[in-house]
């Protein structure tokens, strides 16, 4: 007879997400045990385990949960047909969002992605491709003069990705200045307005 889930199965394994994110972040991927995560759980590593095959398919899973969620930034902002300064607008204030409240996952997605096994790392990286891309065409959109010039709009596109994803090592929530207002500023630095 097949063993049941628990009825919380999927919130035991969304806090073992959360804590692992914790704990990558604070030490790296290769500087915490799955001996260090159960500890943090205030659980066993076999229960552990139970939930979760390996320790890199705690990773991924870390690293998942992060990054669907901006992909599904991308696409709420998609659905929604708005002009692309408005779109890049939008989705920069979602992304900013996103980050403030998964810095810790933000960290991991950015620091340990070899960790994963191949195809693991592949569909990560999918992933970030489809956000790369999407924020590409907006500023093509934007400004056409890109669309001539692949390069130029790759650098611009990530010189904006390097603004924002690197604002979990400075950006306090509680400090003087808001999710949004560097989201504001991220999009007049990369789409300024023409006169």
């Amino acid at each position: 007879m097949a063993r049941t889930q628990a009825a919380d199965y999927e919130q035991r394994r969304a806090a073992i997400v959360e804590q692992a994110a914790e704990l990558f972040a604070e030490h790296g991927f290769r500087g915490a045990s799955v001996a260090d995560l159960a500890s943090a759980c205030n659980t066993s590593k076999s229960l552990i385990y139970h939930y979760y095959p390996s320790k890199e398919d705690v990773l991924y899973a870390v690293m998942l949960s992060h990054i669907d969620q901006l992909v599904g930034d991308v696409d709420k902002v998609m659905a929604e047909d708005l002009a692309a300064r408005a779109g890049l607008d939008r989705l920069l204030h979602l992304f900013m969002t996103d980050y403030v409240g998964a810095a810790s996952r933000q960290k991991v997605l950015l620091n340990d992605l070899a960790h994963l096994p191949d195809d693991k790392r592949r569909s990560i990286v999918a992933k970030q491709r489809k956000l790369v891309d999407a924020v590409q065409r907006l500023l093509i959109e934007i400004d056409p003069a890109l669309a001539g010039d692949p390069v130029r709009a790759r650098v611009q596109t990530m010189l904006l990705f390097g603004m924002i994803n690197w604002t979990h090592t400075w950006f306090d929530a509680a400090g003087p200045a808001s999710a949004d207002m560097v989201a504001d500023m991220a999009f007049a630095l990369v789409a300024p307005a023409r006169a």
